[in-house]
């Protein structure tokens, strides 16, 4: 399946875009694709950190019925 591609238009300081298109020039890329490939590293790191949620509803689930137990073991 071929990729559906969006346009989209934003602002970034000057110096980082800079870096950015030397990063592209000294692999050989296309800027487009080095900015992709940053843009999912940073979706890929964001999903990663934050707890799932079905991890998160048994934490409170578990809370819920042992929270006491948890504070005496914590003491």
């Amino acid at each position: 399946m071929a990729h559906v591609r969006e346009k989209f238009a934003t602002q970034v300081d000057k110096d980082l875009l800079a870096e950015i298109r030397r990063i592209a020039k000294d692999e050989g890329r296309q800027l487009q694709a080095v900015i992709e490939d940053a843009l999912r590293a940073h979706v890929e790191q964001r999903s990663r950190a934050k707890p799932r949620r079905h991890v998160m509803d048994a934490y409170r689930s578990s809370l819920q019925r042992y929270g006491g137990l948890y504070e005496k073991l914590a003491k």
